[in-house]
């Protein structure tokens, strides 16, 4: 048993999501699988954590290989947990997801399936978030199989560069089967906030987020451009924001 890889699974949809019993049952195949899972959804929640209420992880299933608990946390406080206090050992490995929808893009900083990722490079654990352009609760995985196992037997025989994650986002299933896998970069795109403002039976205004998705990066390497053209796209990441280029021209 301690010959097979242990690998943490988590994400941010909440333990019920289709994604995320998508990517156990893959998982399961390639080793021995702790899931550690929100009970609700904490989409958009990036990188937080808790720090003003406890974390209350629970056992809901244990068995040869496999362990499943239930936390009222973030998917970085379940990385935690996992890395402190819940594994008898360090994860050779973290995925996350399978997201219902997009993170390609900017929307690695909102997303909490990615921050559940970086969180993991961060103790140089090889990690990668799986994320699928569909925001439907009864989304159709059915074509990510395949191109999973292949990106992960990679990293699981290759390892990843200290501090290097992937972000790997699949398009919505079509009449086309997928054509590959892209390696890519992060397109420039951005979200142009809409916030609807309604006012409450006391008279009092508030407001629903909204908003829409603006890629104005027409260049041909990216992960939107990948994405539209039917291809998986794998961008790998890193949890160091600085701008190196400009270390050296910036002075006071």
């Amino acid at each position: 048993m301690k010959n097979k890889p242990l690998i943490l699974v988590t994400n941010d949809d909440g333990i019920q999501a289709t994604g995320l019993r998508k990517l156990i049952a893959i998982m399961r195949g390639l080793g021995e699988v702790v899931v550690i899972a929100s009970e609700f959804p904490m989409s958009g929640m990036g990188h937080a954590v808790t720090i003003q209420t406890p974390l209350r992880p629970r056992l809901l299933h244990s068995e040869k290989e496999y362990q499943e608990f239930i936390t009222n946390g973030t998917p970085v406080d379940n990385v935690k947990l996992g890395k402190h206090r819940l594994l008898d050992r360090t994860p050779d490995l973290v995925v996350s997801g399978i997201n219902h929808g997009s993170n390609a893009s900017i929307n690695i900083i909102y997303s909490g399936t990615m921050g559940a990722v970086l969180e993991a490079s961060i103790d140089n654990i090889p990690a990668i978030g799986f994320s699928l352009q569909d925001f439907s609760a009864d989304a159709d995985f059915s074509h990510t199989d395949n191109f999973i196992l292949k990106i992960t037997n990679k990293v699981l025989d290759e390892g990843l560069p200290k501090g290097v994650s992937l972000n790997v986002n699949f398009p919505k299933i079509s009449g086309e089967p997928l054509k590959g896998i892209k390696v890519c970069r992060q397109a420039e795109a951005r979200w142009v906030e809409e916030f609807d403002e309604r006012t409450d039976p006391y008279g009092r205004k508030y407001y629903w987020l909204g908003g829409r998705f603006e890629n104005g990066d027409g260049r041909s390497n990216t992960d939107e451009k990948a994405l539209a053209e039917n291809y998986v796209s794998v961008v790998p990441v890193q949890y160091d924001f600085t701008a190196h280029q400009y270390i050296e021209k910036l002075s006071f």
